[in-house]
């Protein structure tokens, strides 16, 4: 059985928008590669080939990986989230203790991760124990670096 993928409606579009550009622009592309490196002739000596190729395989398994996810996909209604502790599209306000640094975050599901955009995965370590929790809670997550303590300053309507 597949991996149900959790997916905001922002998340939704940008995996759609990819898709598009890889099927359609990125294919293009890359078969136009492989016929240039064919012209060199000789495809045992030929990296041009080997490159074009390798692309390729990478590119084809990003589509079926995205294909894969959208098929699974189960989209947040973020209107629908329930406002007093964090969820999956919940956006919330923490403190991180050991930097005294205020932070805000939007947990999300693993394929719209983006840790450096505010973006935190249900499935990573801070996400797992942060979910659940309400303004107010002071949570412990286990990171590998070791023990990172958040306050919950505020969860965002």
């Amino acid at each position: 059985m597949a991996k149900q993928v959790f997916l905001t409606p922002t998340g939704l579009k940008e995996l759609q928008d990819e898709l598009d550009i890889l099927k359609v622009e990125k294919r293009k592309e890359i078969a136009e590669k492989i016929k240039v490196a064919l012209s060199f002739g000789d495809l045992s000596e030929n990296s041009e080939y080997d490159e074009a190729k390798n692309d390729q395989a990478k590119l084809e398994n990003r589509i079926n990986e995205i294909e894969a996810m959208l098929k699974n996909a189960t989209i947040i209604d973020e209107n629908e989230i329930a406002g007093d502790e964090i969820r999956i599209g919940t956006k919330f306000k923490v403190l991180d203790i050991d930097f005294d640094e205020e932070v805000v975050y939007k947990m999300v599901g693993s394929a719209e991760a983006d840790p450096l955009s505010g973006k935190i995965s249900d499935e990573s370590p801070i996400g797992k124990a942060l979910m659940g929790h309400k303004a107010g809670e002071t949570v412990t997550a286990i990171a590998p670096d070791g023990e990172i303590q958040f306050k919950i300053l505020e969860i965002i309507k």
